[in-house]
């Protein structure tokens, strides 16, 4: 059973980035059959898609959110990661990383989900 644990700083200032890792335990982060994304939840309101990374690398990224957003993936490590920039205390949210079925964009899978709040 595939499990996810997302990582990092919980605060972070205003105007820097934001950086979390996922790990991802049984199962590969390069299987054909899946995709690997960052979705949050700000605080009083709904999730939010932030962006994917297939299987074979690559990234596709919310619109509202690509201009500030990149997702990358080690695959040496079984992990793949979220740099957000730029950030404000609108960014402040509970962060997931989740497994997405490629073929039917359901996403089965989550972490637990980290808090980072962003202030000076």
């Amino acid at each position: 059973q595939v499990q996810l644990q997302e990582s990092g700083p919980g605060l972070v200032k205003p105007s820097q980035t934001l950086s979390l890792t996922c790990t991802v335990s049984g199962g590969s982060i390069t299987t054909s059959y899946y995709a690997w994304s960052w979705i949050r939840q700000p605080p009083g309101k709904g999730l939010e898609w932030m962006g994917v990374i297939a299987y074979d690398g690559s990234t596709y990224y919310s619109p509202s959110l690509k201009s500030r957003t990149s997702i990358s993936r080690d695959t040496s490590k079984n992990q793949f990661s979220l740099q957000l920039s730029s950030v404000t205390p609108e960014d402040t949210a509970v962060y997931y990383c989740a497994r997405v079925v490629w073929s039917t964009a359901d996403f089965g899978s989550w972490g637990q989900g980290t808090q980072v709040t962003v202030s000076s």
